[in-house]
């Protein structure tokens, strides 16, 4: 199957902020009570390890996907490290609440743009669940960015075009009904969008299907850094890891020393 880059209500300007929020506070409650990220976090300390980099930039942060669990997780192994949460759309409701859970998260208030991260934002920089959002052109910007800054980056998605993952997107509204009234910090908006007014549930799943649909593949990874300028100086590794729990493809690409 290829790549369909069909339209999601997220990524739309004209798409109220409240159900954005809503919808990327969904997504961080379920990635973290499924720890969908467990695959790589070998591959993310090792990285981390391998640039001498103690500091997270993530990109794309959302509401701050599964990196509340797997900070817990990386913190075992790296008792330096520091996350900060970046977003186009900053949801800066979820960023605060994160902090306060967890005092080694930061955040930036203005929007940051993917393609062209500020350049006091050094670091190790992550998408979860966010970097199929980008068209080809737009996607090897993001890379290109990193090289030219020399900043590490890693790319993390969960999903892919495959029948049983968009079967699996059919499930998001069920999720969606069962996890409402749990997803802190409490809204009663969250509420009345999910079973008084449904938009909640017609949208994720929308977006869930959509997503699949345009996930990019091990081998269109590989392509796409293959347009990278001076990609020869970075080292690269783009792999699609199995477990118990689903799978991750990743892409992580790390300056040569």
């Amino acid at each position: 199957m290829k790549r369909i880059h069909l339209f999601e209500f997220e990524d739309q300007r004209w798409f109220p902020v409240l159900l954005r929020n809503y919808m990327t506070d969904f997504l961080q409650f379920l990635a973290n009570k499924a720890k969908v990220y467990a695959p790589v976090i070998d591959e993310i300390h090792t990285s981390m390890e391998e640039s001498k980099c103690n500091q997270i930039i993530d990109l794309g942060s959302g509401s701050g996907g599964g990196l509340l669990w797997l900070s817990s997780q990386l913190k075992e192994k790296n008792p330096n490290l520091s996350i900060t949460l970046t977003d186009y759309y900053p949801n800066l409701v979820s960023f605060a609440h994160v902090k306060e859970i967890n005092p080694l998260f930061e955040y930036i208030t203005e929007s940051v743009d993917a393609k062209n991260v500020p350049t006091h934002l050094s670091g190790f920089r992550t998408q979860f669940l966010s970097f199929h959002h980008f068209k080809p052109n737009d996607a090897t910007q993001i890379l290109q960015n990193a090289v030219n800054t020399s900043q590490p980056i890693g790319i993390f998605e969960i999903q892919d075009r495959s029948l049983p993952s968009i079967l699996a997107m059919l499930l998001s509204p069920i999720s969606v009904l069962l996890t409402a009234p749990f997803i802190t910090p409490f809204r009663f908006g969250r509420i009345v969008f999910t079973y008084l007014i449904p938009i909640l549930p017609v949208v994720v799943l929308w977006d869930g299907i959509v997503s699949s649909l345009r996930t990019y593949s091990v081998s269109e990874l590989r392509s796409l850094v293959e347009n990278v300028k001076n990609q020869d100086t970075f080292h690269w590794k783009i792999e699609k890891k199995r477990s118990k729990k689903g799978f991750v493809i990743y892409l992580i690409g790390i300056p040569k020393s």
